[in-house]
């Protein structure tokens, strides 16, 4: 399969890489790095991505930035940082996809541990969690008659990003990235449409 993994410069999208390039073709897409750039937040520029690369089997997406930050010093500027980014960002590449890919193919999203197990700071980051995930469950039920699969990772902190955020998930079990990789795996080359994969 011809795979694009957008994000695939950072934690996840190297371990995604990793796990799937010894059986398929991958294509790298980063914000500024990758063999293609692209904001994924300008749905002008999904369009052109999608464009130049072409004819794919499969997207998925590691990409997405949100605001961390207490609640009492929240403002709608940093609530949009998330909504704009990570929301809509992969959004975008749905609405864009499912006019593109073809029939068997299949779109993998990512949300994270926090719309479920509280963090203080976290408020953005479980908002668009969770808006990504309600809107798998119901855009997977349309997407499904035109035989395209879409799917959602939510993975826990990783072991390698953890030193650096380990104040703020005390008490976390982290898992290593190659773990998680293996839940975009099971996305990419099984049956399945509507899940959220937890690597918790």
């Amino acid at each position: 399969m011809k795979i694009v993994v957008i994000g695939a410069d950072g934690t996840l999208g190297k371990a995604v890489v990793a796990e799937l390039s010894p059986r398929h073709e991958i294509v790298p897409v980063g914000k500024t790095s990758g063999q293609f750039q692209a904001d994924i937040a300008d749905i002008d520029q999904v369009r052109r991505l999608f464009d130049a690369i072409g004819q794919v089997d499969a997207v998925v997406s590691t990409a997405g930035h949100v605001h961390s930050g207490p609640l009492a010093e929240a403002t709608p500027e940093k609530y949009a940082i998330g909504l704009r980014d990570k929301l809509m960002g992969q959004i975008n590449l749905v609405l864009v996809g499912q006019e593109r890919l073809a029939p068997g193919s299949s779109i993998t999203l990512t949300s994270g541990v926090l719309s479920h197990a509280p963090v203080l700071g976290s408020t953005n980051a479980a908002t668009v969690n969770s808006g990504l995930e309600g809107f798998v469950r119901v855009a997977s039920a349309e997407l499904m008659p035109r035989g395209i699969r879409l799917n959602i990772v939510s993975p826990t902190i990783t072991q390698e990003t953890f030193p650096k955020s380990r104040k703020a998930f005390t008490g976390f079990d982290p898992v290593p990235a190659a773990r998680v990789a293996l839940a975009y795996a099971r996305s990419v080359e099984g049956p399945e449409t509507g899940q959220e994969y937890r690597v918790w």
